[in-house]
């Protein structure tokens, strides 16, 4: 079993940055791929990026990648997803999200955060 708690979250206007985190408990820690969805109001929760296991490979999606960074620190548990130049369109509530085992596509992660939203002000 994994628990994930997000912070970080908050206002910012367009142009800006915040640092999302994501602490982890559980055992096996380096074993699971940990990623970001989103949710916007009225929309389906989407991918936003993922990291896999022993700080390995990453992935994004198209509307975030060269603004969003995700890193990884196994020694502490913890998940961060840096983002920069924000837009109006990110806002939304951001969940920390993990499985065991590898990113693919359309991953469908078995373990969700409550959640930390994140409004951007044009």
């Amino acid at each position: 079993q994994v628990q994930l708690e997000e912070s970080g979250g908050g206002l910012v206007q367009a142009g800006g940055s915040l640092r999302l985190s994501c602490a982890a408990s559980g055992r096996a820690f380096v074993r699971y791929v940990m990623g970001w969805f989103r949710q916007a109001p009225g929309k389906e929760r989407e991918f936003v990026a993922a990291i896999n296991w022993s700080g390995g490979r990453t992935y994004y999606t198209d509307f975030v990648k060269g603004r969003f960074t995700i890193s990884r620190d196994d020694v502490k548990n913890m998940v961060y997803l840096e983002m920069n130049s924000l837009k109006p369109e990110d806002t939304a509530v951001y969940y920390c999200v993990a499985s065991l085992g590898s990113y693919y596509v359309k991953w469908k992660p078995t373990y969700w955060g409550q959640g930390t939203q994140v409004t951007v002000s044009s």
